[in-house]
């Protein structure tokens, strides 16, 4: 079944290589349209590799990082739009101090849900990704990404919001996307002792204070994609100013994680369509027919 459109939309650039990117990889090579959609352009994220934490970085992280977002979208095989807000930057201290303004966070929702209802209702998705109530982490951007993705998602088929921003497209389905689950590290830290090798998550795995409590059993839909983990690593490398090659997104050997667990995770929030959970295809439940579904049709 090809000629269906996915969307993922994402806080920064690099977030979509670290969440959801290889079954991204999967279904732009089996021949569906999909799109990534950063909110913001990490201006204020910090340069975590050591190599690039330099001078000449610094002084054009911008330009950095939007040429490290093409370079991901290329690997990945999907298309790329810019919402063009102003990272937050992860405040940090005891009293929090207050976040920049003009930031992201700061935007109303409904100027931010709005420029993307425009983008939804050009490249018209049938399914829409994005992150839970909780952003994956609470990092200020994450939470008002989670805010605007559904926002956008409950307007962009309702003619009599946003008018100007183009004719309405209702998406069929939104997911939450779960990346960091214990059960999965649990598995690879027995798989690791079972060889008698030391694992690098047993420290992590003491200390671990779940936020949102078994995120497991929230997920609804597991999507194999295994194949596609080397093309979600090249993605991660690409983004070198904020993945150290020598750094935690690859302790696992990709044959273990291939082997142990071959999918990514994600959770149906809403539906339009009927389905059967658990899921295995994030289109179940949408034909390649569906292309005219918005509020102003139904009422035609």
């Amino acid at each position: 079944m090809g000629g269906l459109r996915l969307m993922a939309v994402h806080a920064h650039p690099d977030d979509e290589s670290s969440k959801g990117a290889a079954t991204m990889a999967r279904y732009a090579k089996e021949g569906h349209d999909v799109m990534v959609v950063s909110l913001t352009g990490g201006e204020r994220g910090d340069i975590l590799n050591p190599a690039m934490d330099t001078p000449g970085v610094h002084q054009r992280i911008s330009e950095v990082r939007k040429e490290e977002m093409a370079r991901a979208a290329e690997i990945l095989g999907v298309q790329h739009r810019w919402l063009g807000f102003v990272d937050s930057g992860l405040p940090e201290g005891d009293p929090l101090p207050p976040l920049p303004e003009g930031c992201f966070a700061l935007v109303p929702v409904d100027v931010a849900s709005e420029a993307l209802v425009k983008v939804i209702r050009e490249f018209r998705p049938h399914v829409m990704i994005t992150y839970d109530e909780n952003g994956g982490y609470p990092h200020p951007d994450h939470i008002m990404c989670h805010k605007v993705s559904m926002a956008a998602f409950e307007a962009a088929g309702d003619p009599e919001q946003f008018p100007d921003a183009g004719k309405p497209w209702e998406p069929l389905k939104i997911y939450y996307v779960h990346g960091f689950l214990r059960d999965r590290i649990q598995i690879f830290q027995d798989d690791f002792e079972s060889r008698g090798e030391p694992s690098p998550f047993r420290e992590w795995l003491k200390s671990w204070k779940p936020r949102q409590g078994d995120i497991m059993g929230r997920v609804t839909t597991q999507i194999t994609c295994g194949e596609y983990f080397p093309v979600r690593d090249e993605a991660l490398r690409a983004h070198a100013t904020q993945v150290d090659p020598n750094g935690p997104f690859f302790l696992v050997p990709l044959e273990m994680q291939q082997r142990l667990w071959p999918t990514e995770e994600f959770e149906l929030a809403a539906t339009r369509v009927k389905t059967a959970i658990p899921e295995t295809d994030l289109f179940t439940g949408i034909s390649s027919g569906d292309e005219t579904t918005s509020k102003e049709n139904e009422r035609s």
